[in-house]
């Protein structure tokens, strides 16, 4: 009797843990674009022209951030979260290895460009900063439009 008191636990632990490592052993499927990839809020020149130039160059370095991670991507999707399984690409070691590849070197760019942001466009003129923001807040925002073209 004591044997089966103790083998009913350890059944119901072992088929636990079962489950638990299958659920973990299913890994997310990559985002050809995060979810995170996003602009909140569009502004416009009287909105920029209130800011300062602090809060300019933070603008224009999200509005990179975005860029770069869509753009690049436009042919696939223009919508962040979506696999390649949702674009009927094979989910293959291959593709899965080309497409964390891709997603490593895009942060890496990312990161290289927002340096030399963040040590030369102090320099910039501030009607200009506002003109580049103005500029690729439009663009973002004709990705809205992008499946016209189909």
């Amino acid at each position: 009797m004591t044997i089966k008191l103790i083998l009913r636990p350890t059944i119901l632990f072992l088929l636990l843990f079962g489950f638990v490592q299958e659920a973990f052993s299913q890994a997310k499927e990559q985002e050809i674009i995060s979810k995170n990839v996003r602009i909140d809020k569009y502004h416009d020149r009287e909105e920029l022209l209130a800011m300062n130039k602090g809060q300019l160059l933070d603008l224009y370095i999200q509005r990179i951030d975005v860029i770069i991670k869509i753009l690049p991507n436009i042919a696939f999707t223009t919508k962040p979260g979506v696999t390649m399984s949702d674009l009927g690409i094979p989910d293959t070691k291959e593709h899965r290895k080309a497409l964390l590849e891709n997603i490593e070197a895009t942060s890496s760019y990312f990161e290289d460009t927002v340096a030399f942001q963040k040590l030369v466009l102090p320099y910039s003129d501030k009607s200009s900063l506002l003109s580049a923001i103005l500029f690729y807040e439009q663009t973002l925002k004709s990705l809205h439009t992008y499946n016209d073209f189909n």
